[in-house]
């Protein structure tokens, strides 16, 4: 007779308890590597309402994949199947083993309540067979994601990617002990129910096919069983040593970037909860320009974490961070908003020798501000001075509405660090930016216009000045928005293309779009906003060479002809330069377009 306990619940009882005691000790420690800033925002926020949107962001992409599902409803279908199929097994099960055993029972009850139902609760409790049926059907549920998943691995392009990922040895085990879970507890159901005659739909009719093909009985039966156990033992027991250790960590993650943790620019115990937090999903590949138009398909972001993570793969680590445009497609397409691009720079910062001496921006202390009171400071930008038309065009957008301003980097360039700070260079960027905040904070300008996208991130994020940072196109936005440029609307058709740096880097996307409506007819291309292709010549990767840049240039200006535009405009000198030398249609920054429809007598 059945009692309430057997042999083969131990490696399900062992596997819990592993993934228990060894995820307790990762995450303690992961916590306690924080560094105090990370630690100062936990304390202050960690009791405030900001735990309200963190529970709804878990729930919304831990077990929905809300942001999964956008990019394919197939892909979405699975995830979330999976997911929030087997987390409400786990639910239902536990409130079905409750109202049986109403004076308690084993914590194992719930996974196993088939087995154990026929002859251990003599008295049905009301609705057990709703229940029973609900169980099959979310078992059902579970399977068609668990289906999909296996079709996937076969043939993703229905599923909405070119690419899936290469896993390791530990990865590929772990997902077998997973995938065997489902259909294991399907057979021992359905192997119980033929004997017993208990369960829902699905496992009583399998139950019957089997109990008349003769292989309903107890020793096949326990066998079962014995095997569900072990898959799931197994998978707990491996699961902190892999990528399905996200499952949990994506919680945690969710968390501490609502509470305001960010990432800096040193490893720490918040860049470990974002290593564990990738799913290894490989949403990232197929976006990411070097695979797209150069076939280079084990840099991206999935290979990049997993390389950091795992011991033996760690030797790859930097070949494969240097390798890589930090353009952030891979960081627009993650479904856990992973900042792929900061732990990145983190790898290269740590292996990056020193490229000059203690002296070397010594030349910096030369350099000094203009009195600025009551100006606006204007900083072009290295990349502008080799696109003279752009801050020309600001001069007389400047002029049109009667600003006072200090081009602070006319005469004596000093670059804003970033470059350098993406290369890996961290201290000789902290110089440069040391430099410049001195001499804007005692310029006393009121604020700070760039018409780089690569110095508008950096003096946005990097710098933490105490008056408004704006890029140009915000600029003249909010002065037409005000009514102190007043522009005419020219015949021109006109594609934009969205900098890397200004769009996924600072999600500066409608304003360039009105100001462009304001002037010209804008046509809409297939890659835009979050999804527009990277000009290929950016600053990001020191390993492309010249004709492997012009390949990626190549594709993103095709995008941008597709709607047989007149003019391609675009908000970044570097963009600029790289697509002006693509063809022999007028390439234009907004700026220009701008100081050519001023109407006479804006300045109100």
């Amino acid at each position: 007779m059945k009692d309430s306990f057997s042999i083969f619940v131990i490696p399900f009882c062992a596997g819990v308890l592993v993934l228990l005691g060894i995820s307790v000790w990762k995450y303690w420690r992961w916590i306690r590597s924080f560094d105090k800033l990370q630690r100062a925002i936990i304390r202050k926020n960690i009791w405030s309402w900001r735990f309200l949107p963190a529970i709804w962001e878990a729930f919304r992409e831990g077990l929905l994949h809300w942001r999964i599902t956008k990019k394919n409803l197939l892909l979405g279908y699975m995830h979330r199947s999976l997911a929030f199929g087997w987390f409400l097994l786990i639910v239902v099960g536990a409130v079905q083993a409750r109202l049986a055993y109403p004076d308690g029972h084993p914590f194992w009850m719930a996974i196993f309540y088939n087995y154990f139902e026929p002859e251990c609760h003599p008295v049905d409790f009301p609705r057990a067979a709703f229940f029973a049926n609900l169980m099959d059907g979310l078992l059902l549920y579970v399977l068609s994601g668990l289906m999909l998943a296996m079709f996937k691995k076969v043939w993703s392009r229905p599923l909405g990617m070119k690419r899936t990922t290469r896993h390791t040895l530990m990865d590929r085990v772990t997902k077998l002990a997973l995938w065997s879970i489902f259909p294991l507890r399907l057979l021992s159901e359905a192997v119980t129910a033929g004997i017993n005659g208990n369960g829902g739909f699905l496992v009583t009719w399998l139950g019957g096919v089997f109990d008349s093909i003769g292989i309903s009985n107890p020793a096949f039966e326990y066998t079962c069983w014995m095997l569900y156990s072990v898959a799931l033992g197994t998978f707990f027991s491996l699961m902190p040593f892999s990528r399905y250790m996200h499952i949990f960590t994506e919680v945690f993650l969710i968390y501490f970037r609502q509470l305001g943790v960010h990432d800096s620019n040193k490893k720490t115990g918040y860049t470990m909860f974002e290593l564990s937090a990738c799913s290894r999903c490989g949403i990232c590949i197929d976006g990411c320009p070097l695979n797209r138009e150069l076939g280079i398909t084990n840099v991206q972001g999935v290979y990049m974490l997993q390389s950091i993570r795992n011991l033996e793969l760690q030797r790859n680590a930097e070949p494969i961070a240097e390798n890589c445009l930090m353009c952030d497609r891979c960081v627009a397409d993650c479904p856990v908003n992973l900042d792929l691009s900061v732990i990145r720079r983190q790898v290269r910062i740590k292996n990056k020798a020193a490229i000059d001496t203690k002296q070397g921006y010594s030349y910096l202390n030369d350099v000094q501000p203009f009195n600025a009171i009551g100006r606006i400071a204007y900083f072009g930008g290295c990349m502008s001075h080799l696109t003279p038309d752009i801050t020309r065009s600001m001069e007389i957008i400047f002029e049109a509405v009667g600003q006072k301003y200090w081009y602070m980097d006319k005469d004596q360039t000093i670059c804003c660090g970033r470059p350098l700070l993406q290369q890996g260079f961290e201290r000789q960027a902290f110089e440069l930016r040391r430099k410049n905040t001195e001499m804007i904070v005692n310029s006393k300008a009121t604020m700070l216009i760039t018409s780089c996208p690569i110095c508008y991130q950096s003096f946005k994020k990097e710098y933490h000045l105490s008056i408004p940072v704006m890029h140009h196109t915000e600029y003249i936005d909010m002065l037409v928005k005000s009514g102190r440029l007043k522009l005419r609307k020219d015949d021109r058709r006109v594609s934009y293309h969205d900098p890397c740096e200004l769009g996924r880097g600072c999600g500066i996307y409608d304003e360039p779009r009105n100001v462009l409506r304001a002037t010209t007819t804008l046509l809409k291309t297939d890659q835009e906003r979050e999804k527009s292709l990277c000009c290929g010549f950016n600053l990001g990767n020191p390993l492309l060479d010249l004709e492997q840049q012009t390949r990626i240039r190549d594709a993103a200006r095709d995008n941008l002809l597709a709607p047989h535009p007149d003019t391609i405009a675009t908000a970044c000198p570097m963009c600029k330069k790289a697509f002006t030398h693509a063809d022999n249609i007028p390439v234009k920054d907004i700026a220009e377009i701008v100081a050519a429809n001023i109407i006479e007598g804006s300045a109100q």
